[in-house]
């Protein structure tokens, strides 16, 4: 192995790791009032990490030569993909949550520095090409969120939230580290190419029972049924930029990990897993679409609507193709914009107090009050709930698609009349603004930061979003080559 070639592709992970440390050193010697510099220069490292992963994903890296520490680690087109999106979900991240901190005194500069780990974590999620690493990866990510989950610590709903998701976190990464008990000991190695290389011959009970259970534990960390009851009350009581966080980055890291396990070291037995993930995703669908129907907290809304998109990402992965891996790939980056639009446009619900109004019934008509904002949540549910001409239509579209191509026809028929149901709920938070009489609550001004992603989500989610589709779709087709290429 040639450590220099192996230290080079971790560059990445290098900055962040460097970065995060002296930052810390930084937060005990600056205290709480060097929070906003400590978020400043944790954004320019996400920066930075993003500038060293876009080379291998602009010239379509894949192969040996993307292999790091034999085998251990991948830095090819695919994981560059997810990483970007996952730093730009976290650089975010960090820009908008000092206005909702310091409405509440509670900004710490440990908090950027969290943010930075937990996006070093899920960079090596992706990358990952052995069950170690993708163990590291995963509670180097999963240590970091919690304590954000539980960020506000004079707020109980927080502390809650902090609670379940260690305690459920806990529980999942059990079964997933006993599935990879089980896989290690019916294939004799935790790499992902000699997991693939062992499989070829046929599978046995004890690996079947192995790839159960990591299915199972990754579940949770996508928030799929029916491991998802923790997402309502953790996106609820989670600080909003955390929350906000939780909804995109974590998201990105954990499907693309699982992407990786199921595509990567199970490729060759797809038949084996493919059944698990088509009632997973028809699950979600149908769950997420119906228990957002009576939610009153438009958090819990965002919640359940998470859950039923994981579902429609997860059809391109019952397809099992590179076709299929591109479409959920695509199908990610509008979802990551759609919610960091979402999640702004909740932080910029405020009374003229400066509380944080989270009911939908204390939206009505605010159309007549806050016009810009009210036309800015409604393209963001309307691209959610997949209606042309907004870009999310594109990534249902290209999911179903592939479906359609890989021969399960069946799959797309009822994930399209799932679709219908999900729009109810949609359609139901935008009739309430704009057609109910006013109930005149949000009256705050906003963050000018705020208002600034919220225009550029509103602006990619927008028909002008279909112009990135040649480009995007180039960039989703590449990574997912490399995908199927690790090995």
């Amino acid at each position: 192995m040639d450590w220099s070639q192996s230290l080079r592709l971790i560059a990445p992970e290098e900055t962040l790791s460097i970065a995060g440390l002296v930052l810390l050193l930084v937060a005990a010697w600056g205290g709480d009032k060097a929070s906003r510099l400590i978020s400043i220069l944790a954004v320019a490292a996400l920066v930075a990490a993003s500038a060293l992963v876009a080379p291998a994903l602009c010239g379509g890296a894949m192969g040996p030569d993307t292999s790091a520490f034999f085998g251990q680690f991948y830095a090819d087109a695919f994981a560059s993909y997810a990483k970007i999106l996952i730093y730009i979900s976290a650089a975010a991240t960090l820009v908008i949550a000092p206005a909702f901190f310091e409405r509440y005194n509670a900004m710490r500069a440990e908090f950027p520095v969290l943010v930075i780990f937990a996006a070093l974590g899920m960079g090596i999620m992706v990358s990952a090409g052995d069950l170690i690493t993708l163990y590291i990866g995963l509670e180097m990510n999963s240590l970091a969120a919690y304590v954000l989950a539980a960020f506000l610590r004079n707020d109980g709903r927080s502390d809650e939230a902090g609670l379940k998701y260690f305690v459920l976190g806990a529980l999942a990464s059990g079964i997933l580290l006993f599935g990879m008990s089980l896989t290690y000991g019916f294939t004799g190695t935790t790499s992902f190419s000699g997991i693939n290389a062992a499989l070829a011959g046929g599978l046995s009970n004890g690996a079947l029972f192995g790839i159960v259970f990591m299915l199972a534990g990754l579940a949770f960390k996508i928030s799929a049924v029916p491991f998802h009851m923790w997402t309502p009350d953790v996106y609820e009581g989670a600080p909003t930029p955390v929350t906000t966080f939780f909804a995109t980055a974590p998201k990105v890291a954990a499907l693309g990990l699982t992407m990786r396990v199921m595509l990567d070291a199970f490729g060759e037995q797809a038949a084996a897993w493919q059944q698990i993930v088509l009632f997973v995703s028809l699950a979600s669908i149908v769950v997420g679409a119906l228990g957002a129907i009576g939610q009153s907290n438009i958090k819990r809304l965002m919640a359940y609507s998470s859950i039923n998109n994981v579902g429609f990402i997860l059809v391109g992965l019952a397809v099992a193709t590179p076709e299929g891996a591109s479409a959920m790939l695509f199908y990610l980056a509008i979802y990551v914009a759609m919610s960091l639009g979402g999640f702004v446009a909740i932080l910029m619900l405020k009374d003229e107090n400066g509380n944080y109004v989270e009911e939908i019934a204390k939206l009505a008509g605010l159309s007549r009050t806050r016009p810009a904002l009210a036309l800015g949540i409604a393209m963001v549910m309307f691209s959610l709930a997949g209606i042309p001409p907004l870009f999310g239509f594109w990534g249902k579209f290209l999911v179903f698609k592939a479906a359609v191509d890989g021969g399960m026809i069946a799959l797309a028929a009822l994930g399209f009349a799932a679709s219908v149901i999900g729009a109810f709920y949609y359609l139901k938070v935008v009739k309430i603004i704009y057609f109910d009489e006013p109930a005149d609550v949000v009256k705050g001004e906003s963050d000018i930061w705020h208002k600034l992603i919220l225009l550029v989500s509103c602006v990619v989610i927008s028909p002008l979003g279909f112009l990135l589709t040649k480009w995007l779709g180039s960039l989703t087709d590449a990574a997912a080559l490399a995908l199927f290429h690790a090995l």
